[in-house]
């Protein structure tokens, strides 16, 4: 993997996920687009509302980029994550690898592992 500058719609995402807002986040996204979190699926743009809404925006989460890597065209961010959400047995710090696969300038698919 190759060690790249976040930019572009990963950058956007990001920020409307720090930002707490629903409607950035999910704009961020092709209208097929596909979500994996840690084995969880939403697909589709009504379903990643849904995620973006509970799962990530009213528990409060942040993200703070530690990586960001090429990966044949995909781009791998390590993000540590904080919010209100259950921690129990987690690590004091959680870091997740997100793999976001961009076409046309939108998300297409977002894939996030616990590893």
């Amino acid at each position: 993997m190759k060690e790249i500058a976040l930019d572009g719609i990963v950058a956007e995402h990001i920020e409307a996920i720090n930002a707490g807002d629903v409607d950035s986040t999910v704009a961020t996204f092709a209208e097929d687009a596909y979500i994996n979190d840690n084995r969880r699926e939403f697909i589709g743009i009504d379903a990643i509302h849904d995620w973006a809404t509970y799962d990530v925006v009213s528990q409060k989460v942040t993200i703070d980029v530690r990586e960001v890597y090429d990966q044949h065209g995909d781009t791998v961010v390590r993000l540590a994550y904080d919010g209100e959400f259950d921690k129990t047995g987690l690590p004091e710090e959680i870091v997740m690898t997100n793999y976001f696969s961009v076409r046309d300038e939108k998300i297409i698919s977002l894939i996030i592992m616990f590893n």
